[in-house]
């Protein structure tokens, strides 16, 4: 039987037995890597011992989801499940059985839950939810059992289950003298170190006494006196087509949990000005640059002229402090874009430089009916123990590993949001992803969620979800409806990982409240809300494509890691944890390990497949007009796998599959999230002349090497 999974563990999960007895061998090793990681999603069935000619795997497939993982609204990632089996004993041979049930459970095996009949061959059984489990197929009387009462055949374990708590006795008890010698020891007390996880408190050994290999930064009025300026909220500045626009970057003071923090904001805001616009107007952004840093602004997710993209070295200079830079943005498409800098994105997006931009169509109709509009830039913001921001690195990021994860939950630069709404009410809400590294799975207790947009517009066809997934620098445009009078929470709800204890555990963190009064609204939206549209506009637009959706690719990349000089006993934690990745960290449940890891000693890679190129010397060159067909995968054989938000400047593209699971819904996109040991494939329409970027979005990956340039020559070019 043909292989179907990717790269499988070093060691089989069937008992030694000759090849020929073993006839399903769906979890096959594939040395290419353009595979899903058969270690994570591909789960070996095991026979009983008295039926060693039975054989089994389990896939776990790929949701078919709009976002990049599949998760429930408490953030237990989904999966549906296919086996594959062979060699099942014929029934009467086993007593009074008459089928095959396969059922899935807990490692405690409470409680145990019917999947359904299946046989030799390969059979879909349905959709599981659970953060580790088990598999079972049993002989049973009927097929229409609810209780395990037969015989069991074949069983398997989730990769989660090679979950262990960490025996510490093997990390070394103090800092080593290699690592003195490479500058990680520090009695530098201009750091202040993250403090640990709230729902992991133990403290890896060795690890408390050593410090970044990087001199800390802060910005200047840390070091000197506190800035004039308090930060302000965002405004919301209308333009038209042909108006002109000053955007200053400047250093602000801010209350942030009750300290006095020193940090960036455009015009003085935290968020920047929120501009919107009209589709296909041309605006004209003065910049100058007043902090302390060279800095640059892109215009994250817009097809403007590539002159104006704001990448230092490919499409401008640097604008030095106290310099200016004159951006012409044009805004083709209808959709929710943001600016930011381009230029230690680490340290100044962190610090508040970003904003967004709103691109409203001027057809009244483009989305569904809506008593109303807010946009939302969701962040988070690191402090010490003491309260005080921890430092970032000077000429390298920290945190380059995982990238920064903060423990401080911001929205619209807010740590508590508040939205007063009528009952009945609609509400347009449009989210971005501004955090440097963190995922966020949004949802609101009590309210109904209808995905209608994404990063460039709107999605072929509506359809209602219980959370909302965002990847950094990801967007999406959901509909509230809020029919019932009360306080209702905003939440970001996740599975984190206690990887010292080897268990999952649920962190909930409330990003604001949202007070619905009694009063009706009106005018009464139900009946619209109700429906779910498919947009022929986007289905036409995109059916110019849907020749290209079975070609092969035309180009592959595979993101993967190279290390060096990493302090020992971090190393020898990672090396702890290599049974099993979680596909998405969600969670910064290691502030200290992550925090050690500097750009001097990471590096994240891009490589080309066909020629082994990496990272700016890959060089691809395209045609304007060119449709290309992209396959990326994220090896899952790093000393520390992590999701990669991928972006990618100046055009739109298409996830056509991901793990070959093909999209049943599209929206065009600038960005998205490539889990652990996964596979994606993307259509990019090349219908923007110029050097573009394409890169991480985790900020300390970025700039730790993970990005490159490719060109798009113009349609006329021989």
């Amino acid at each position: 039987m043909a292989a179907i999974c990717g790269v499988a563990p070093t060691v089989s999960a069937y008992p030694q037995r000759p090849a020929e007895q073993r006839p399903v061998d769906v979890c096959a090793r594939d040395s290419s890597r353009f595979a899903p990681a058969a270690d994570l999603y591909c789960i070996d069935l095991v026979p009983a011992p008295d039926f060693p000619q039975a054989s089994g795997a389990v896939e776990l497939r790929r949701v078919p989801t709009l976002f990049g993982a599949a998760l429930t609204s408490d953030g237990r990632q989904e999966w549906d499940l296919r086996l594959t089996l062979a060699g099942l004993p014929e029934l009467p041979s086993l007593g009074d059985y008459s089928t095959y049930v396969a059922w899935v459970t807990t490692p405690t095996f409470e409680p145990i839950t019917r999947l359904g009949p299946v046989r030799n061959g390969r059979v879909d059984v349905g959709r599981v939810a659970l953060n580790t489990f088990l598999i079972l197929v049993s002989a049973e009387r009927s097929a229409a059992v609810s209780k395990r009462e037969g015989r069991i055949i074949l069983r398997g374990a989730s990769a989660a289950s090679l979950m262990r708590p960490h025996d510490f006795t093997v990390l070394p008890p103090r800092a080593t003298t290699s690592d003195h010698e490479h500058g990680h020891m520090s009695g530098d007390d201009q750091w202040a170190v993250p403090p640990m996880h709230p729902g992991v408190p133990a403290m890896i050994p060795g690890l408390e006494i050593l410090r970044p290999r990087v001199a800390p930064f802060s910005p200047r009025g840390d070091r000197d006196s506190l800035p004039p300026q308090l930060a302000k909220p965002r405004e919301l500045i209308v333009l038209r087509d042909g108006d002109s626009l000053a955007l200053e970057a400047v250093i602000v003071r801010r209350a942030i949990a009750g300290r006095t923090v020193v940090a960036y904001g455009f015009n003085g805001q935290w968020p920047g000005p929120l501009i919107r616009v009209d589709r296909a107007a041309t605006i004209v952004v003065n910049f100058t640059n007043r902090i302390d840093l060279p800095t640059s602004v892109h215009w994250h997710g817009v097809r403007l002229d590539n002159r104006f993209d704001g990448v230092p070295h490919v499409t401008q200079e640097l604008v030095p402090p106290g310099g200016s830079f004159r951006y012409v943005v044009h805004l083709p498409d209808a959709g929710i874009y943001w600016y930011h800098p381009h230029h230690r994105e680490d340290i100044q997006q962190d610090l508040g430089l970003y904003g967004n931009l709103l691109v409203r169509s001027t057809d009244p109709t483009f989305f569904g009916a809506a008593h109303r509009e807010e946009v939302l830039m969701l962040d988070d913001f690191l402090l010490a123990a003491d309260g005080q921001p921890v430092p970032h690195g000077t000429d390298a990021p920290t945190h380059a590993l995982m990238g920064r994860f903060g423990n401080v939950f911001l929205v619209n630069g807010e740590p508590r949001y508040q939205l007063t709404v009528k009952r009945g009410e609609v509400v347009r809400l449009y989210l971005t992803n501004a955090a440097n590294a963190r995922p966020f799975n949004v949802s609101i207790d009590g309210a109904r969620l209808k995905l209608v947009g994404g990063d460039a517009g709107k999605v072929e066809h509506e359809q209602w979800i219980t959370s909302v997934v965002l990847a950094p620098a990801e967007r999406w445009i959901v509909d509230a409806r809020f029919e019932r009078a009360g306080e209702m929470a905003l939440v970001n709800r996740v599975q984190a990982i206690d990887h010292g204890r080897g268990r999952f555990f649920a962190e909930t963190d409330t990003l604001g409240t949202i007070t619905v009064l009694d009063e009706a609204a009106a005018p009464d939206l139900g009946t619209q809300f109700d429906r779910l549209r498919t947009n022929d506009d986007v289905v036409h637009d995109i059916a110019r494509y849907r020749r290209y959706f079975g070609t092969p690719p035309d180009k592959e990349l595979l993101l993967t890691l190279r290390t060096k000089d990493l302090p020992f006993g971090l190393v020898q934690v990672m090396r702890l944890d290599t049974g099993y990745v979680n596909p998405v960290e969600w969670s910064g449940t290691m502030p200290m390990m992550d925090w050690l890891s500097t750009g001097k000693e990471v590096e994240w890679v891009l490589r080309d497949a066909k020629t082994g190129k990496e990272n700016m010397d890959i060089g691809w060159t395209f045609r304007q007009g060119d449709v290309v067909r992209l396959r990326i995968a994220n090896d899952r054989h790093t000393l520390h796998p992590m999701q990669h938000p991928i972006h990618i400047h100046g055009q739109r593209f298409l996830v056509l599959a991901q793990n070959g699971v093909p999209s049943d819904n599209l929206v065009w996109k600038d960005t998205f999230m490539l889990p652990v040991g996964w596979t994606a494939d993307l259509l990019v329409e090349m219908s923007n002349p110029g050097r573009w970027m394409l890169h991480c979005h985790v900020a300390e990956h970025l700039e730790s090497g993970m990005h490159t340039v490719f060109t798009v020559l113009p349609a006329a070019s021989r």
